[in-house]
């Protein structure tokens, strides 16, 4: 008698952790305490994609950076953080998580990723084409505060034109003001313009040389 209790307990326990197990699988059947693979670097390849369509947009905008003298503009910045979330996403290292979710979760995000690498990818190709016969100057004296002024000159067949940027001192400069100049004149890489700086701020005086006018001439530069 006593045996028979013994087995009847053990098939009853049996029975029960099977139906324990049973209970836990989700609809999917995945069992609840499984765990799944998650890539801690993708993670990051997402924020550097996410970070870099920022840059680009903000190159668009009309916004640059500067570090130790040197202008970078938005579309490289924006690229280097796009190559850098592309080799992320190659070199993963898949750690275990739990909560496992349904079949098709993750799909949506991995779409819209997908579709921003590739719209920054085609945002940045037409800002470096767009650049491709600009140059910049940062040009000098400084103005107080670390307050700078920088200038991107472009020119294309008869048609010149340029853009003045001012940098605080965190090194992030904002479009400010335009010029257009005949015959594809660059004041800036030719010597003819003033930077002058005062208490109150800075004003970049450009003008032509000959026949070849500049217009507007006057540009107002205010760090504050």
């Amino acid at each position: 008698m006593t045996g028979d209790a013994g087995g009847h307990d053990g098939t009853t326990d049996h029975v029960a952790a099977g139906a324990r197990t049973g209970a836990v699988e989700d609809r999917a059947g995945t069992p609840a305490g499984a765990r799944r693979e998650v890539s801690y670097p993708s993670v990051a390849a997402a924020g550097c994609g996410v970070l870099a369509a920022v840059v680009v947009a903000a190159g668009w905008s009309g916004l640059l950076l500067v570090v130790g003298g040197r202008v970078v503009p938005g579309w490289a910045l924006g690229g280097a953080l796009l190559v850098a979330s592309l080799t992320l996403g190659l070199f993963r290292r898949r750690v275990r998580e739990p909560a496992p979710g349904p079949r098709g979760a993750g799909r949506g995000p991995r779409w819209a990723l997908t579709l921003l690498t590739v719209g920054t990818a085609l945002a940045g190709a037409l800002g470096a084409l767009n650049d491709l016969s600009a140059t910049y100057h940062v040009l000098t004296p400084d103005g107080p505060g670390d307050c700078r002024a920088v200038a991107r000159e472009t020119s294309f067949l008869f048609a010149g034109s340029g853009a003045v940027y001012e940098v605080g001192p965190v090194g992030i400069g904002r479009r400010v003001g335009s010029w257009t100049a005949d015959d594809g004149y660059r004041p800036i890489a030719s010597g003819t313009y003033e930077l002058t700086w005062g208490t109150d701020g800075g004003v970049l005086n450009v003008s032509g040389r000959g026949g070849d006018p500049v217009w507007p001439a006057l540009h107002e530069l205010d760090c504050g």
